[in-house]
């Protein structure tokens, strides 16, 4: 309670920090496509290139913004069925969203430009804000819309006006304020799989000069995979929020803002299903596990043992304050966040017991201040100047632990590898007798609860100064130019151990005395066991190998003994794909700190000029700047050079190998050309783009962890297309497409090695979106509305590759697998209203009618070597939907 009545206090005393300042100086800023939004009346008469637009954090229209920015409107967000953030994607083809792993890890991307993971300490290339308050990290952004008047998506690098996080784009979601006049709307939905959802809003005057609104949701139904392990079923929703908000307008020149919100899901979520079987498979099969048929992963069948967890709460508070005095305007925004995440998975995805327990439990508060001041007069220069102060603490906690299963699992491997030769305890003895214990390692590899505990902490404090200026040069020519610094600082700890005896054990310092043992064991059974011994002595050995015991037998020693005895012992180094939690080393240590920090200038160049009154064209040059990323995982490894400085000062532990404990920043660039029309009927908007991004942060799962690396270089050429027509007064086209073309034009250290000239995974070349609206009105006021979109997504790749399967297939064959799984999207939405003028409102509604089904990612199956596994997209949707307004 101390820290929530603090942290309000600061976002009080943030706001009103603004109204003593008294020159139009610096204000702060970087967070957020946030102004004053259009009037309620006006944003529902606005209509393709006259929707009000906040993207350069002024008030435009989209046909003025010299800005790539897709605009999806309250209106469109209802009669589409949006229902969370996951569907903006079926009417933004730029846009990708994707929900994998849990119901708190949400990724977005723009242009074929994003990341995510289910990792903390990896930045987001895209930056969520809602009302100018910035969602820092997947697990705090929002699970489903509020009381939403428009969603902007700006696409490109946006970091001059945003600051760091923006190096792909930014999605701003802008609320409804409150209303001096009282009114609302209430809404309930019912599906298929009991699917229901309630949500509404109200809002009225509490005095002349204060208005207050309060919107909530529920958003519950059943799963549509069913769990024949647990007998429960899967992706499921189960959520609810809250949201009130309080406007205090004493005068024309003041107006403050206050914005309260919590939200709590609590489901299980989200169902893999595997999509090609290798020995791991049969051998958990052996064990009596069950495993889905992955000739058929959209029967919506899987099997676990036990059920998954994702419980999130997610609050915050707010405060924006807007003070004008005459042509300047003083904006501040304060907030302060925090979320908490607890889920936990049965990781194996199989019924048999091999994973126990992959949980995580994680915290993360965030407290940002923003103050801009901006001017508005008649004259050829305007100007916004601001700066923006980002803190974070993030405070995670993981464990995963083997199961009862795994050991008898780890032991049937070793047989199939070895074909019959040896088993695990053999292993085990063998082991211990090279060491002069037999005993040391007997029964004690692959325990039950045994595994890896994960501890870390992220502190980030981040700091953004900005301007630009917009110079009319004539009545139809508009020069802009924009510079941000960020600098950011980050201080982070790891207190993470290991347990699992058999992950420990240095198995490559044993391939030569395992080989010696089992030529002398060789030589021994081709004498005949002289004297009863199993093991020759050197001398035995010696001789065999010299001739001294004839011809015939030194060929055998060269040809069969020495050969047989160095391939069973290399079968040692088989076994390394079973050493997935080896011991850590937690920084800070005597070689590695815990601090990283750094700056960067970003940049915006822009020419708008009006070449008629309907005909707007620009061109913009500009840069963007994401952060570098922390590897808060069990992979985090130290550099190449950092492990030789280890080892040197005595601080190596087995199995500990080179890697990162993180990823340099990332930079964008970006060089557009845009044009925009409006002729009433038909308004039409293109721009085509050269993106690149240097040291793009690539994230690849690798079945037990994450590798994180810079990309060294990515770029991508596309052309952007969004046009809307009304040929009736009743009828309403849209159309929006994106072509992409991406290379990675230079990607050394993969981890399949070079990539430089091939495509990254997980972007289509063609994606469109198509829809028509038809709004009837009848004699009495009533309407009748039909909607329906299309939205296609060209087959692509969705990884470069499968780290895991390289052990198996080798490197070429990890990356054919890959190849050999394409996304393809083809989903129609439709929906049938009947608006009554009393404000009742009646909707049938339809979500992939066709049912088409698609595989959303895949990934290389946890601890089963070259099996892969995937997560299956949602099948056809449909129901019914009562709204009221008032």
């Amino acid at each position: 309670m101390k820290l929530l009545a603090a942290s309000t206090r600061a976002v009080l005393f943030g706001s009103a920090a603004v109204i003593s300042m008294a020159i139009p100086a610096v204000a702060f800023a970087q967070d957020a496509g946030e102004a004053q939004p259009a009037p309620d009346a006006a944003a529902a008469e606005a209509d393709g290139n006259e929707i009000v637009v906040t993207a350069t954090k002024r008030e435009q229209t989209l046909q003025d913004v010299p800005v790539a920015v897709s605009v999806t409107t309250a209106e469109t967000i209802e009669r589409a069925q949006i229902r969370d953030i996951r569907d903006l994607s079926t009417v933004v083809p730029s846009l990708r969203v994707n929900q994998l792993q849990s119901s708190a890890n949400t990724n977005f991307y723009i242009r074929g430009f994003g990341n995510g993971a289910n990792n903390a300490g990896i930045e987001p290339s895209v930056g969520l804000f809602v009302d100018g308050v910035y969602r820092s990290r997947s697990a705090s952004m929002i699970a489903d819309l509020p009381d939403v008047q428009r969603v902007e998506v700006l696409r490109g690098p946006q970091s001059t006006l945003f600051g760091k996080n923006a190096s792909a784009g930014v999605i701003s979601l802008v609320t409804r304020e409150p209303k001096f006049t009282f009114g609302g709307n209430v809404e309930a939905s019912y599906g298929n799989r009991n699917a229901l959802v309630v949500k509404g809003v109200v809002t009225g005057p509490l005095a002349e000069t204060v208005a207050v609104s309060l919107a909530g949701g529920y958003n519950k139904r059943d799963g549509y995979v069913q769990d024949l392990g647990t007998g429960e079923r899967e992706n499921e929703r189960n959520r609810w929020f809250v949201r009130g908000q309080m406007l205090f307008e004493p005068s024309s020149d003041l107006k403050v803002r206050l914005i309260g919100d919590y939200s709590k899901i609590d489901e299980n979520c989200c169902a893999v299903v595997n999509l090609r079987a290798a020995a791991p498979t049969f051998a958990i099969q052996a064990l009596g596990g069950k495993v889905n048929n992955a000739a058929t992963p959209f029967a919506d069948v899987i099997y676990n043992n036990f059920a998954s967890t994702n419980k999130i709460e997610n609050w915050g508070v707010s405060g924006q304050i807007d003070y004008g005095m005459g042509p300047l305007k003083l904006t501040s925004i304060t907030a302060f966040r925090r979320t908490k995440a607890l889920t936990n998975q049965d990781s194996d995805f199989t019924s048999a017991d091999l994973l126990s327990r992959n949980s995580q439990d994680l915290r993360i508060d965030t407290f940002t201040q923003e103050l801009r001041a901006s001017t508005d007069w008649d004259g050829p220069v305007n100007a916004l100047l601001g700066a923006f102060y980002f803190h974070e603490k993030i405070d995670q906690s993981n464990q995963l632990l083997l199961g009862t299963q795994f050991r008898p699992y780890a032991n049937l491997l070793i047989q199939g590898q070895s074909a019959g030769a040896f088993n695990l305890a053999a292993v085990e003895g063998l082991l211990g007798a090279l060491s002069g214990n037999p005993a040391l390692y007997a029964g004690k590899s692959f325990g039950a609860g045994t595994g890896f505990t994960e501890g870390y902490k992220l502190k980030d404090d981040s700091l953004s100064i900005f301007g630009q200026v917009d110079f009319k040069v004539s009545d139809r020519l508009t020069i802009t130019g924009g510079v941000n610094y960020t600098h950011d600082s980050k201080t982070y700890s790891t207190a993470s151990s290991s347990n699992e005896v058999f992950s420990a054990i240095p198995l490559s310092n044993f391939v030569t005395p395992a080989t010696n043992l089992f030529i002398a064991q060789g030589v021994a059974t081709a004498l005949g066991n002289p004297g009863g011994l199993t093991i020759a002595t050197p001398l035995m050995i010696q001789t065999m190998a010299t001739g001294g015991f004839g011809a015939a037998a030194q060929t055998a020693f060269n040809t069969l003994i020495v050969p047989k005895a160095t391939a069973t012992a290399q079968g040692l180094l088989g076994l390394k794909a079973l050493q997935f939690l080896p011991p850590f080393l937690n920084v800070p240590n005597a070689v590695e700190g815990n601090k990283i920090s750094g700056g960067n200038w970003s940049f915006t160049a822009r020419a708008a000029y009006d070449v008629t009154d309907t005909i707007n064209a620009y061109a913009s040059f500009a840069t963007g700047y994401k952060a570098a990323s922390i590897n808060l995982s069990r992979d985090s490894r130290p550099t190449a050079a950092d492990l030789v400085r280890i080892n040197t000062a005595g601080l190596g532990l087995p199995n500990l190998t080179a890697g990162s404990r993180y990823a340099g920043p990332e930079k964008s660039t970006v060089y557009e050309l845009g044009i925009k029309a409006n002729w009433g009927i038909v308004s039409a908007n293109m721009a085509v783009f050269k993106q690149i991004i240097r040291g793009f942060q690539s994230n690849i799962f690798t079945g037990t962890g994450f590798f994180l690396a810079n990309a060294g270089k990515q770029s991508s050429f596309g052309i952007e297309f969004e046009g809307t027509a009304k040929p009736t007064k009743e009828l309403t086209l849209t159309a929006a497409v994106t072509y992409l073309d991406p290379k990675y034009d230079n990607f050394v250290l993969s981890a399949f090695g070079d990539l430089s000239g091939t495509r990254p995974g997980g972007v289509s070349q063609l994606s469109s979106t198509l829809g028509a609206q038809y709004d009837h009105e009848m004699g009495n006021g009533d309407h009748v509305i039909l909607r329906g979109d299309w939205h296609y997504e060209a087959p692509f790749k969705l990884v470069e590759g499968l780290p895991n399967l390289i052990g198996v297939v080798g490197v070429n064959g990890a990356l054919q697998a890959a190849r050999d799984f394409k996304q393809e999207i083809s989903q129609i939405d439709a929906s049938f209203s009947y608006a009554m003028a009393n404000g009742l409102e009646f909707t049938v509604w339809g979500r992939n009618l066709t049912d088409k089904r698609t595989i959303l990612q895949i990934f290389d199956s946890p601890a089963q070597q070259g099996s892969i596994s995937g997560y299956p997209s949602e099948p056809r949707s449909w129901g019914g939907s009562v709204r009221y307004r008032w």
